[in-house]
């Protein structure tokens, strides 16, 4: 696509368009499978968190994205030891895809000592550098910054390490985005910027926020190359960012993804019907023909199994629920440097 073509969605931002199979031209069979199995486990784990949620078993805000597994899938598979990933507000699904233990997400959003963060971030505080996830927080566009610093540190360390930064479309209208974009240009930065748009920022429509639907007019702002892709699919998001992570390991700079995606689930909690109290658009149906796991399990020709993925979950749900709860006395330890 030519920079003419960076300000509209076009097809990928209609929901009648885009349903069908995917081209698995040289993606291994057992590759796309594997990929398939990663994003059921993420909406298994994702669904259990929405249903603990409904019942009152998790008190902490929960953003789910639920539909948008393909993203974070797509991306993990071009991470390399050594890389440093970032996250959002909606990171369930990267702390996943990247490796991260269930049982320590599941304890993490329990407030439970064996979480990820030890009890004290719940959903939206993760990390696992372990598994090169090197942290996610709640406030909008924050970890992007956070991430070209990142950047900075791999270039002078030498070697080929790069770092990942994940967001919304929303985070692209704060100012720290464009300033941490041009830094990252300037200075040629191993960077991948990932924006799994999903239309929506909290109940506001991109059409109600930007005068264009597309992000990729911003990487053209910043003299970025760019591409767009159908973030439901999760082979064309594995080979944008196999063409990013290259670019950026051999010196060429940062790079920028749009990944066109729906959430099925509200802005925060586990309710379709409804974001942050006001009537969700009645598109959804059209939205989950684009099913990035029935479209892979389509392709494959083969039904999604199900079953193992819920068992592991119930199992690392289990664990931490029994799992013990911070301490009194490492509470200010823990908050306090």
């Amino acid at each position: 696509m030519s920079d003419k073509d960076a300000a509209w969605l076009g097809a990928l931002g209609d929901p009648t368009q885009c349903h069908e199979p995917l081209d698995l031209a040289g993606t291994p069979v057992d590759e796309a499978r594997a990929m398939l199995e990663l994003m059921l486990l993420i909406r298994a784990a994702e669904e259990r968190i929405g249903e603990a949620v409904t019942a009152g078993e998790v008190k902490c805000p929960c953003h789910l994205a639920i539909g948008q597994e393909a993203a974070a899938v797509g991306i993990a598979r071009h991470v390399r030891d050594g890389d440093r990933v970032f996250g959002a507000h909606r990171s369930h699904g990267h702390f996943l895809a990247l490796g991260g233990s269930v049982e320590s997400l599941l304890a993490e959003i329990l407030g439970k000592d064996s979480g990820c963060s030890r009890g004290m971030g719940g959903s939206m505080h993760l990390r696992d550098m372990a598994n090169n996830f090197w942290g996610s927080v709640p406030i909008v566009g924050a970890t992007i910054p956070i991430a070209v610093g990142a950047a900075l540190a791999a270039q002078m360390d030498g070697g080929d390490s790069i770092a990942v930064s994940f967001f919304g479309d929303g985070a692209t209208e704060e100012g720290v985005f464009h300033e941490a974009m041009n830094l990252a240009a300037v200075k040629r930065l191993p960077v991948v910027f990932v924006c799994e748009h999903n239309l929506f920022s909290s109940h506001l429509h991109v059409s109600l926020r930007q005068p264009a639907d597309s992000t990729c007019r911003y990487a053209v702002a910043h003299c970025v190359p760019w591409r767009r892709v159908d973030g439901n699919d999760v082979v064309a998001v594995a080979a944008a960012m196999a063409e990013a992570a290259e670019r950026a390991r051999s010196g060429g700079g940062p790079f920028y993804i749009e990944a066109v995606t729906y959430r099925w689930r509200g802005h925060v909690g586990p309710r379709e019907d409804l974001d942050v109290g006001v009537q969700r658009k009645d598109d959804l149906g059209l939205w989950k023909k684009r099913d990035p796991i029935a479209r892979l399990a389509t392709t494959l020709d083969v039904e999604p199994d199900w079953a193992p993925v819920r068992e592991t979950v119930a199992a690392a749900w289990a664990k931490a629920v029994a799992a013990e709860a911070p301490s009194a006395d490492v509470l200010l330890q823990r908050v306090f440097s």
